[in-house]
């Protein structure tokens, strides 16, 4: 069974879809089957995954609002290395119409049942707001991705995410956790960056990755040319940084190793 992963922040400018495109392709360098769903009516990280938004005939829309099955919506991001949901601009309909419709907060999950087994990781892109479309993907999820830049205003975001992902909880996804917060576009010489980074880890423990990502140009470049990092430029720091993440996920989805115990030594005589 798949790890259905929402990947999500209600501020902009985080970073969000450039992790949701590197993540899914760094993860499927390292051999895992991967389905990226892009939720974002800006349709970027389809973009960014070298697919014409402009050019698809199905997204994400005949997804969810006129019940066209998973297999014919995904397209084959073959330069990625992923399989992939395709948004754009028809999503702003779906955000709309789902409003009117039945099991509204459901579809998504619904959709994705029938296809989960064939994948090991299935991120999701969410706009960058609360909306339906975004409590879709909550309501689908196993847990929240949640990447962050290391700022004052970036904190403010993150307090309201998580007062979302609560009332999810409460609501209709009671497992729905944490997977981790990812500080990206990181300065290391910027004092502040530096203070809340530090305030995540006093907070966070263990749910911060150890992977920063780090301001990088050609990171910022590859979007333009319709691929991740990966292939627009793997010796990038950006590049390296994305495949210690997707290898960092991978070592904290595996289950602890059980230690032998300990051959008992009877005493001589006993």
């Amino acid at each position: 069974m798949s790890r259905i992963i929402a990947i999500s922040n209600q501020k902009g400018g985080v970073g969000k879809t450039t992790t949701c495109v590197n993540l899914a392709a760094s993860l499927a360098a390292t051999r895992r089957r991967v389905l990226l769903v892009d939720l974002d009516p800006q349709g970027n990280a389809t973009m960014g995954s070298g697919v014409n938004k402009l050019d698809v005939e199905l997204s994400g829309y005949h997804l969810l609002m006129e019940d066209v099955p998973l297999g014919e919506v995904i397209v084959d991001a073959r330069e990625a290395g992923y399989h992939l949901v395709p948004g754009n601009s028809d999503l702003t309909a779906a955000e709309v119409g789902l409003m009117q419709s039945e099991q509204r907060e459901t579809r998504l999950a619904a959709r994705l049942q029938p296809v989960a087994q064939d994948y090991d990781y299935i991120l999701i892109d969410c706009p960058p707001a609360l909306n339906m479309l975004t409590l879709n993907a909550l309501t689908a999820a196993n847990a929240v991705f949640i990447p962050i830049q290391c700022e004052y205003y970036a904190l403010e975001g993150l307090s309201a995410l998580l007062e979302t992902i609560e009332q999810i909880r409460d609501a209709v996804n009671p497992g729905l956790e944490i997977e981790g917060l990812l500080r990206t576009m990181f300065d290391a010489r910027n004092n502040l960056a530096n203070e809340v980074s530090q305030q995540l880890l006093d907070h966070f423990g263990d749910k911060v990755y150890r992977t920063i990502i780090p301001r990088n140009i050609r990171l910022a470049e590859a979007p333009s040319y319709g691929a991740p990092i990966l292939k627009y430029d793997k010796t990038s720091r950006g590049a390296i940084a994305y495949l210690a993440l997707a290898a960092e996920m991978v070592r904290r989805a595996q289950p602890p190793v059980q230690q032998p115990d300990e051959p008992r030594v009877e005493a001589l005589g006993s």
